[in-house]
This record gives structure tokens, sequence and C-alpha cells, in this order.
């Protein structure tokens, strides 16, 4: 039910990897937005999780790329 086919997914993983909870109503420069809450058990989101979840996109880009080159190996 998120608005983006493409982002609710990668978010909703993150919320759940994470234990945080997103979406909700949020303010978007001065337009409300309701959007579907992902993971609704999490807890709310903090400041420290900022660089939880950067560190997070850094490990799947890196898997990502580990699988990227198995696969390339794999096929030559």
């Amino acid at each position: 039910q998120h608005p983006s086919p493409n982002a609710g997914p990668v978010e909703a993983s993150f919320a759940g990897a994470l234990g945080v909870r997103l979406g909700g109503t949020l303010s978007y420069g001065g337009r409300v937005e309701h959007r579907p809450v992902l993971n609704g058990g999490g807890r709310a989101v903090e400041v420290v999780d900022i660089e939880r979840a950067v560190r997070l996109s850094r490990r799947v880009g890196w898997l990502a790329l580990g699988v990227a080159i198995a696969v390339r190996k794999v096929r030559t």
C-alpha cells in the first residue's frame, strides 16, 4: 500500500532490520501525507538510527556487488 512500488519494499525491509517503525502521518514541505505504517511493532526512530541505516545500506551494497561478481564468474 506504499505510494512508491519501488521504495516500499526497501523501506519495509530496513524498518524490520533496524527494529524501527516508519510511515504514518508525515509532513513534506508543509504538505501532510498519510502513509502505511511499516513495522508497526518497532520503536520510534532516533537520531542514532541514521548511522545504523547508513551502515546497513553499505553492507547491502557490498553484498549485492559480491553476488554480481560471483554470478559473472560463474557465467564466464
